[in-house]
């Protein structure tokens, strides 16, 4: 095969890969962030399950380090719950995993944080709303009637110049939710601003990033109501 024979042989192929929707123009599977690096934190989970398994049909909360860090039993000790978030995760982890971190519990009700890590590790608001549906499509293909509230990604001191992209993801995550039955936007990103229009500094642990137990009582008190 002769080079201008090559180059025509190539634009055919990326032609049809433009039209058919598929290979390098379409829009990828969530991939996780490095899974094996949250390997042993799952295990843990699983050791845990063995040892006292969770009730099934309870409330499961999903996610990040926000979600990872929430006392639950403190704040919610009236009710069963269970925390399976682990901390530094992207969306696309909880897709990963979803089998063994929520699907395997059988849970009513999803309470789920992610995103802010997300677009730290430079994804796009757009990518992080696509993955968000890719998490609900993973865990209603199994449990259709799950329903799943997703808190909408926090500003944050620390992460306050990601602050715009975060506004869109959520913008677009709401909409999806709007369209579903099943799914729930729970807005705690307003009530964590000031009249300034800045984060809250009493609100946040000393790194900039995480809640204090301030923030905890807010995000008890928008989200309580909806686990009934």
């Amino acid at each position: 095969m002769n080079r201008v024979t090559s180059r025509i042989a190539l634009v055919l192929f990326v032609g049809s890969v433009l039209i058919s929707g598929t290979g390098f123009c379409a829009q990828q599977a969530p991939t996780p962030n490095k899974p094996n690096v949250w390997e042993p934190t799952i295990e843990a989970f699983e050791k845990q399950d063995k040892a006292k398994p969770p009730l099934k049909d309870a409330i499961l909360f999903a996610g990040s380090s926000s979600i990872r860090l929430w006392d639950l039993a403190k704040y919610f000790p009236d009710l069963d719950v269970t925390n399976r978030g682990f901390g530094g995760s992207q969306i696309a982890d909880s897709v990963h995993y979803a089998p063994r971190v929520v699907i395997k519990y059988q849970p009513r009700l999803v309470v789920f944080y992610a995103g802010d890590n997300d677009l730290a590790f430079g994804k796009k608001p757009e990518r992080v709303a696509a993955d968000f549906r890719a998490f609900a499509t993973a865990v209603h293909k199994d449990l259709p009637k799950t329903r799943i509230l997703f808190l909408s990604i926090k500003p944050s001191i620390q992460r306050w110049k990601l602050w715009d992209k975060g506004q869109k993801a959520n913008a677009e995550i709401e909409e999806f939710c709007k369209q579903h039955g099943q799914l729930v936007y729970v807005d705690v990103a307003k009530p964590m601003l000031g009249e300034d229009g800045k984060p809250k500094l009493e609100l946040f642990a000393k790194d900039g990033l995480h809640l204090n137990a301030k923030g905890y009582e807010l995000w008890t008190s928008i989200v309580k109501p909806l686990l009934r």
